[in-house]
């Protein structure tokens, strides 16, 4: 069974990362019916960026349940001001650092929430409506030469 997504009624409209603030920690109610995801979309240097590297991390965990810490973005004002991560997904908790530079730099993502539904029985219904839709395949007809 795969979960499907909604979008949730939450959307990350940004957070400010810089010396001041280095990191932002996105975590979700916890319901054992849902699985909240962090779908991040753009990373970019802010007005006042100084003439530096900003690197980005997201620790959040990886397959085997262990937190793992990856840098997703290398920022400077003159040679690459935006990121766009085109919806990188990360399931909650996460936390966005910056590891290196004074920023600012903004995060753009989505809060989205899986829901668990029976795909099978979604499936067995697509299939049947198909099977009816369908036509039967007839034999193409032969020229016959004269």
């Amino acid at each position: 069974m795969l979960p499907s997504f909604s979008r949730g009624p939450f959307v990350l409209p940004g957070c400010e990362l810089s010396s001041e603030v280095p990191f932002y920690t996105f975590q979700a109610d916890e319901d054992e019916d849902l699985e909240h995801f962090l779908e991040l979309r753009t990373v970019c240097l802010g007005e006042g960026a100084k003439d530096e590297y900003n690197v980005i991390e997201v620790t959040a965990m990886n397959y085997q349940g262990k937190k793992t810490s990856v840098p997703v973005a290398s920022l400077h004002i003159s040679r690459l001001p935006m990121v766009s991560l085109g919806g990188f997904e990360l399931m909650a908790p996460v936390t966005l650092r910056l590891k290196s530079g004074t920023g600012p730099v903004t995060v753009s993502g989505m809060h989205l929430v899986a829901t668990e539904n029976d795909e099978e029985s979604d499936m067995s219904d697509d299939e049947d409506e198909l099977e009816d839709e369908l036509e039967p395949i007839k034999p193409a007809k032969k020229k016959q030469k004269l």
